[in-house]
């Protein structure tokens, strides 16, 4: 694609084009302003150089080669990408045809290798990322063994445009953004914050039925607490600016952990007192680069659904099974069925005992094995402060998305000194563990929205139940039956618009109301309703106390 950019429009300067999950990309700059009328011509031009069957050859230059090439061909973002390379890493390129790039590869033999593809959109981008850089063009594609792959991947895309949380959640009142608040702070409003209200009571009640304890922590600590912690040495700049309050630096949190460590510190603990489960909806505000923000999946101010463990060397196996077990169970209530995990291992530069990484890393391990869940090992690839488990999901179009995460820290109980009197009367070092199953409440719902296509199941939609009175006549009989469902605990609304009955099942329908409950002259005198639903539509008409079996019954699914 690259190639053929550069055979089509004069004066292109390449940045990056990597391989994604889904496809590929590439950043370019350069004076032509690539729209979707350019792609045809684009596809065009790499199908000639498919059939041209050109081999993609490797081959390497020192540094200072590479360097004066690159400045000759005026390719300015490509000498910046070459100073990343590490010193004593080979500096390879890539010769197609007429095209050469730097690119660590690999790559397949030969052009003709390649079955189909097609260009799928066109984006901007900033250069690393960085607003204050410039913005590049970046060009979207797909690639596949067949043109019926393509067909079926662009029929994806095209169903997950559609179910765009950036979209549907305005569409349906749930949340907003605004220039004047900020970017990447989210405006929940009175729909939005229902579904998310049903989330966190469900989670609160789950997680005391799982012998958790609530906690409840600041927004902002002095300094001295995240230099303890090392958020300012390691983390600082996704840290916000300080600041001063009596002569000192206070910061507004990026993490939960070191208060609930503070917490553990407030009292001396015992071995009779673990283990400890401390759950919080915590909200922190994290730095990101405006480039990098992403409706409600990559924010500024999000909360948290963290906890924290605390517990003894003997009991970490069936603590870490516990905990992934609820995980789990938590996911799969959401609808989240197909899910697999990611264990990170100990990486070459780390903290903590040894012993103390393997039994953390073979009590992961036997704990996905407990639950039958399929894993790959990801060697070295842990923080290195301790291994963890990732769990992801796949939603209903088969996306994968990171949610949970139950993450060891060797660090943190070290940095804080933290402890308990064993039964031996001596003072322990406790293990810890960072646990999030949603990841954050923002993230998790944007995900939400778009599983579902914003038609939320009964339990969680933010409106269950809308009344429809055919004419004003009957709306009396309507607000009394609202009433009566406000008092039994569903989310309830009334259409007292003046129009037809037709529209305003159009408009039920297109906001995504679970139940709609007809009131005519008829249902009004003899005190029923005519039952209609999302997705079978009419059901006919039932005893009020009738549809409310069937109402109760459909908050299980």
């Amino acid at each position: 694609m690259a190639a053929a950019v550069c055979e089509l429009f004069p004066d292109v300067k390449l940045d990056i084009g990597p391989a994604t999950d889904d496809g590929f990309y590439y950043d370019f700059d350069m004076p032509h302003r690539l729209v979707p009328d350019d792609f045809a011509a684009i596809e065009a031009k790499m199908a000639e150089i498919v059939k041209a069957n050109h081999p993609f050859e490797r081959f390497e230059m020192s540094r200072g080669e590479a360097e004066a090439m690159l400045k000759s061909a005026g390719q300015t973002y490509k000498l910046e990408r070459l100073a990343d390379i590490p010193e004593g890493e080979a500096v390879s390129f890539y010769r197609s045809g007429a095209f050469t790039d730097l690119c660590r590869g690999p790559h397949l033999a030969t052009t003709g290798d390649l079955k189909a593809f097609k260009i799928t959109s066109i984006a901007g981008s900033y250069f690393r990322g960085d607003e204050n850089n410039v913005m590049l063009q970046r060009l979207y594609g797909i690639v596949a063994e067949s043109q019926e792959e393509i067909n079926a991947i662009v029929e994806r895309i095209e169903e997950a445009k559609k179910r765009d949380h950036r979209r549907l959640g305005p569409e349906l009142g749930l949340f907003s953004m605004s220039d004047a608040v900020g970017p990447g702070l989210v405006l929940w409003h009175p729909k939005g914050a229902r579904v998310r209200t049903a989330i966190e009571d469900y989670w609160r009640r789950e997680h005391f039925r799982a012998g958790y304890e609530m906690v409840f922590t600041p927004h902002i600590g002095r300094a001295t607490l995240w230099e303890t912690s090392g958020h300012l040495g390691f983390y600082k700049e996704n840290m916000y600016s300080p600041m001063d309050i009596d002569g000192q630096d206070y910061f507004v949190k990026p993490m939960n952990c070191p208060f609930h460590i503070e917490i553990y510190k407030s009292q001396m603990r015992s071995y009779r007192d673990l283990p400890l489960r401390w759950a919080e909806l915590g909200t922190v505000y994290r730095y990101e680069k405006s480039g990098v923000l992403h409706g409600l999946l990559r924010v500024r101010g999000f909360t948290q659904d963290d906890a924290h463990i605390f517990c003894t060397p003997e009991t970490i196996v069936e603590e870490v099974k516990y905990t992934v077990e609820f995980a789990l169970r938590i996911l799969r209530r959401f609808g989240f069925k197909d899910i697999a995990a990611y264990l990170s291992t100990r990486p070459e530069k780390a903290v903590g005992e040894q012993s103390r990484w393997d039994q953390a890393t073979e009590s992961l391990e036997s704990a996905l094995k407990a639950e039958g869940i399929p894993y790959q090992v990801d060697e070295g690839g842990g923080a290195f402060y301790g291994p963890k488990i990732d769990l992801k999901i796949k939603d209903a179009i088969g996306r994968e998305w990171q949610l949970g995460t139950i993450q060891f820290d060797f660090n943190e109980p070290e940095r804080f000194d933290i402890s308990y009197v064993g039964a031996d009367g001596l003072q322990h070092r406790p293990y810890m563990v960072h646990r999030a199953l949603l990841g954050s409440i923002e993230r998790f719902f944007g995900i939400l929205v778009e599983h579902y296509a914003g038609a939320f199941p009964a339990w969680l939609a933010p409106e269950q139940v809308r009344v429809i009175p055919i004419t004003d006549d009957q709306l009396p009989a309507a607000e009394k039956l609202a009433a009566q469902f406000r008092g039994d605990d569903v989310r309830v609304s009334v259409d007292s618009h003046a129009d037809k009955l037709g529209a305003k099942i159009r408009r039920a329908q297109a906001d995504r109301i679970p139940y709609m409950l007809v009131i005519g002259k008829r249902e009004a005198e003899a005190g029923t309703v005519s039952v209609r639903t999302r997705s079978d539509g009419d059901k006919g008409t039932m005893e009020v106390a009738a549809f409310m079996e069937v109402f109760r019954e459909s908050l299980k699914e």
